[in-house]
């Protein structure tokens, strides 16, 4: 019996390796031809997507990055080839895609959008959920939700065309509901509305990947913005909601958040943009890729878990109303 069990181990071990490889095989390959290729990567200004449109251009495609600010355009054409092109696009303005699906029509013709990189996000309302009213969930739904589909809906004739590459970015917060304010409830919804766009489009061979970043630094995690803005909805509370949390509530909400963040943000954003970049130039790119130690390490497999032990583990997190 001994003999046999080690046997499977062995066994076990082999198909592991042996599937191991053939993964690294799989992404291996590459697509050809990347120099006649476009792609518009929006949220450029900085972070994620400010790497990722360096990145791609580095390597050939025509890309096209997609900035809020003409500040933002100007200091990533100065970071990178002639060949880089830069529109002002507002995700929640319909007239400024339109502007922009004008522009890559007439640069790219007739070959059509090789890839759309969905970057663009916000974070801040983000806070417990009673400190919010409708508009704190629309301003970031506009940005990470709505805006995404609709630049998505409004480019995929020209992806169509080249049967391309959609890559939606999307979160570990997409997995699992963190906090209160529209940036779980979007990140959830990227990757509903992206799994449903991927079974649709793969019947016209346009490939849908989803990116599922940890805690990284950029904007959206951006601590003095976060807590200024929890300040501000602390504010606004009516007393007797203040009164129910306790006096010391947000000082101690705070203090617990800067803690989490300085343990779990990684400076090293290249993690995101290499998953942005891999689906878009990997002959076989991956449904979903997770970027991060905490991302794979903690947050999606604490996503699996049974509910009674995934809330016992993030209420230790943060700190517990007066007298709860």
């Amino acid at each position: 019996m001994l003999f046999v069990g080690m046997v499977g181990c062995w066994l076990l071990g082999a198909l592991l390796c042996a599937a191991w490889l053939a993964r690294r095989i799989r992404d291996s390959r590459r697509v050809d031809g990347v120099d006649d290729k476009w792609v518009l990567v929006t949220g450029c200004d900085s972070g994620f997507g400010s790497l990722a449109a360096r990145q791609l251009d580095r390597l050939g495609f025509r890309v096209v990055a997609a900035c809020l600010t003409e500040g933002g355009a100007s200091a990533l054409r100065a970071a990178a080839t002639p060949r880089l092109r830069t529109v002002l696009l507002d995700v929640t303005d319909g007239a400024s895609i339109d502007r922009a699906v004008d522009f890559i029509r007439g640069e790219a013709g007739e070959g059509g959008l090789w890839g759309l990189v969905n970057n663009a996000g916000r974070s801040i309302p983000i806070g417990p959920t009673e400190w919010m009213r409708l508009e704190d969930f629309t301003k970031v739904l506009d940005v990470n939700l709505i805006g995404l589909i609709d630049v998505t809906l409004r480019f995929l004739p020209l992806l169509k065309k080249s049967r391309g590459r959609v890559v939606n970015v999307a979160s570990i917060l997409g997995r699992l509901s963190l906090t209160g304010g529209g940036y779980c409830i979007s990140k959830w919804g990227v990757e509903s509305f992206s799994d449903s766009l991927r079974r649709d489009m793969q019947h016209f061979g346009v490939k849908v990947s989803i990116v599922e970043p940890g805690f990284f630094k950029t904007a959206v995690t951006n601590l003095d913005s976060i807590q200024d803005d929890l300040q501000r909805l602390w504010d606004r509370l009516p007393s007797e909601v203040r009164e129910s949390y306790g006096a010391t509530y947000l000082e101690e909400y705070l203090k617990a958040q800067k803690f989490s963040m300085s343990a779990l943000c990684s400076s090293d954003i290249s993690k995101v943009s290499w998953c942005m970049v891999h689906a878009l130039t990997a002959m076989f790119p991956r449904t979903r890729y997770g970027a991060g130690w905490d991302a794979k390490l903690f947050w999606i497999p604490l996503s699996y878990m049974p509910s009674l032990l995934t809330d016992f583990i993030l209420n230790a997190m943060l700190p517990s109303p007066k007298g709860c």
